[in-house]
């Protein structure tokens, strides 16, 4: 018990937007007690949905999926367009495999290739170019971030419709990021690698990591049958996922039941693996939402002030419990689509807690650097912020002209 307890502390502890959501979803069950219509709220197909993206991406960083994109960066000698390579491989890839999955693969790999090319002095700019890059790329898709992929459920919008609402946004942003990389720079200046390991994506420092062995050579056991079978089978259950999202199909329990059977056969250990506090984050999000929508003096004080108001509450929001849950608590009252995504999927610029992918990252820069948080923080920053002034007007400017 004792040690069960020491467990939850550590836990709660490093996943602060967990610990938040088991608070408020205590919170509001004193407001409005517990009934079968607040399970009836809560949105399963979401969590079903999430439960499936989450554990067929883990299988891709497993099965070294993203080895040939991750291979061909370490043959760039040029900064600039190894930047460029690696802020655009989270760009696009971002828009199927979630941000905060993208951050994952390309972060270390940053790291790593700027070490070995003696030019740390630019880690923290480009980790940040990547961060915009993940939230921005990651806003076209509906299954891009889990706030669009719950909005997306909840709204029955098309997925034609989805996509060209926010094309704008996301050809904006990879226009921008390009800008934003040639200043960093500079006209006319040629920054190159000083050094470079040739055929080998990390240094030695590195070799016991289970994460950064994502990134080394080819192995014997890349080449056996059960790896290419491993990874036939999760590229295929990748488009059972997006199929079952993109046609919302009311078979989805059954999608969830295939999906699940067949990672229990074909490789269990991947069910250990996914995000669990995730999930429990979003069930608490959901818990809370559902219990404050049942209070009439609550919810009508939300419908009152966020109708209308939209863009700005998401983004005031976010700063305090994150993109995801403000999705979660916002959607009941909003009755503007567009201005919410817009908000929401601008949030993560303005802070670190913004969006949980920026959060990630930090950890992911943290665990290389200990004790430079502060440093990544300011960087972050004034760079994020910077393009947040850049796109801030522009999507108002977009929502006032769709009205």
């Amino acid at each position: 018990m004792k040690k069960a307890l020491i467990w939850l502390k550590k836990l709660f502890k490093k996943d602060i937007m967990l610990s938040v959501s088991i608070l408020a979803a205590l919170i509001s069950l004193f407001i409005t007690p517990p009934s079968k219509e607040l399970l009836h709220d809560i949105n399963w197909r979401t969590l079903a949905t999430l439960f499936m993206l989450l554990s067929v991406l883990e299988g891709f960083k497993s099965e070294n999926i993203f080895e040939p994109i991750l291979k061909r960066a370490g043959k760039l000698s040029s900064l600039k367009w190894l930047t460029v390579f690696l802020v655009f491989g989270v760009f696009f890839t971002s828009m199927f495999v979630t941000n905060d999955v993208s951050l994952i693969i390309f972060v270390p790999l940053t790291i790593i290739l700027f070490r070995n090319a003696r030019q740390e002095k630019f880690i923290l700019p480009v980790l940040t170019f990547e961060n915009i890059a993940a939230i921005r790329g990651s806003l076209l898709t509906p299954f891009g971030s889990p706030q669009n992929l719950f909005l997306y459920a909840k709204s029955g919008i098309s997925t034609p419709d989805f996509l060209l609402m926010m094309c704008p946004l996301w050809i904006f942003s990879a226009g921008l990021l390009l800008v934003f990389i040639f200043v960093l720079y500079g006209k006319g200046k040629n920054h190159r690698c000083a050094s470079r390991e040739s055929g080998v994506l990390i240094t030695s420092s590195h070799a016991n990591d289970a994460k950064a062995a994502y990134y080394t050579d080819v192995t014997d056991y890349a080449h056996s049958k059960t790896h290419r079978l491993r990874k036939i089978m999760y590229q295929v259950l990748f488009l059972l996922v997006v199929a079952s999202i993109v046609t919302r199909t009311p078979y989805y329990p059954e999608v969830l039941a295939i999906v699940f059977v067949t990672l229990l056969i074909g490789d269990r250990k991947i069910l250990i693996k996914t995000d669990y506090v995730l999930l429990l984050t979003f069930l608490c999000f959901f818990t809370f939402s559902s219990s404050i929508c049942r209070h009439p003096a609550i919810s009508g004080f939300l419908q009152r002030a966020v109708a209308g108001h939209e863009y700005i509450w998401s983004i005031l929001l976010s700063q305090i419990i994150s993109n995801v849950p403000a999705s979660i608590v916002l959607y009941p009252f909003s009755t503007n689509l567009r201005a919410l995504l817009y908000g929401l999927d601008s949030a993560g610029l303005c802070s670190i807690i913004g969006s949980l992918a920026s959060v990630i990252n930090l950890r992911l820069y943290i665990r290389e650097y200990p004790g430079k948080g502060f440093a990544f923080i300011k960087t972050f920053t004034w760079i994020s912020l910077a393009f947040f002034a850049a796109v801030v007007l522009p999507q108002l400017w977009l929502i006032k002209i769709t009205l």
